[in-house]
């Protein structure tokens, strides 16, 4: 726990959190690169900030935009300040989602740069404008994400990706994105060819911006087996992260886009045998499990075991 059992954090008043926060303060190492499963939390439950150093999420995003009614933000806020100050260690890259340019996110923004986080993630994103606006906030060594939610930027990000090497991340925020569509949210079943279309394209345009892409949060969080045929689905696409409602569908996405040892063998020895046989000038060459290997398929294995290092548990 961030705060020990005898810290009676949830009794302070506001501006007590906001005394005991502690500006410049620098994060705990984070010992791993994994992204496989992205958290999200509402910084209004004390119980579960209080768990920060605990979780297992790859990824946790600490939500200041829509989960939270407009009286109570500078109060999440807060919070976030509070629980990042007096963080130990953590499993987490730590994420802070906050609202859209022109609605408090630059404020935001320019609030949390005192504290401990690792990204900032910009709401409902249109143009290339907001996320200029939102570098120009971010100190050297923070990353920006951002939510994709609006048809402009769907339309749009493939181009973006030149903007600034701390622009990394898109999240597709598939529910909003269908409503500022005009479509319904009852598409979103994973035997449905528009969703499969709109998932297949998100992807295609992130990886052409060079931008990680995590997908959509399912937010029927009990209906366990529907979330992992959707990573499965999502896996087979080409996605290695997804967004998590709560521990069991981290747990989920944790395996499925982990890295399995068969996968990782693999692709070694594909790799061992080009390099054995280009070595005697043959580039090309048939093999009883793995077919027809040339360089595209040595390329292939090469990206795999790049991919698979930092998706290995």
């Amino acid at each position: 726990m961030v705060f020990g059992k005898d810290e009676i954090y949830e009794n302070m008043s506001l501006r007590e959190r906001e005394e005991r926060a502690l500006p410049g303060r620098v994060p705990p190492e984070l010992t791993h690169s994994l992204r496989r499963s992205n958290m999200m939390l509402n910084p209004l439950n004390l119980k579960h900030l209080n768990r920060l150093d605990e979780l297992q999420a790859d990824v946790v995003t600490l939500n200041l935009e829509d989960a939270i009614a407009p009286e109570r933000k500078r109060e999440a806020l807060v919070n976030c300040a509070l629980f990042l100050s007096h963080l130990e260690s953590r499993n987490s890259l730590i994420v802070v989602r906050v609202n859209p340019m022109g609605e408090g996110g630059e404020e935001e923004i320019a609030y949390l740069n005192d504290y401990g986080y690792d990204a900032i993630r910009v709401s409902k994103v249109r143009r290339r404008e907001d996320i200029a606006r939102a570098l120009s906030l971010l100190p050297k060594g923070k990353e920006l994400h951002i939510s994709l939610e609006t048809r402009e930027a769907f339309r749009d990000f493939s181009h973006w990706g030149d903007i600034d090497e701390r622009f990394t991340t898109v999240n597709l925020g598939i529910l909003d994105l269908l409503a500022d569509l005009d479509l319904p949210h009852t598409l979103l079943e994973t035997d449905n060819p528009l969703v499969m279309h709109i998932l297949g394209s998100f992807l295609l345009n992130a990886r052409i911006a060079g931008l990680e892409a995590v997908s959509f949060m399912f937010q029927r969080y009990r209906e366990t087996e529907v979330f992992r045929e959707w990573c499965e689905i999502e896996k087979r696409m080409g996605f290695r992260s997804k967004a998590c409602m709560g521990p069991a569908q981290v747990e989920i996405a944790n395996e499925i886009f982990g890295a399995s040892e068969e996968e990782i063998a693999d692709a070694e020895e594909i790799c061992r045998l080009f390099e054995e046989s280009g070595a005697k000038g043959i580039n090309g060459f048939m093999h009883e499990k793995y077919g027809f290997i040339d360089e595209p398929i040595y390329k292939d294995a090469l990206n795999r075991l790049a991919r698979l290092a930092k998706t290995k548990s």
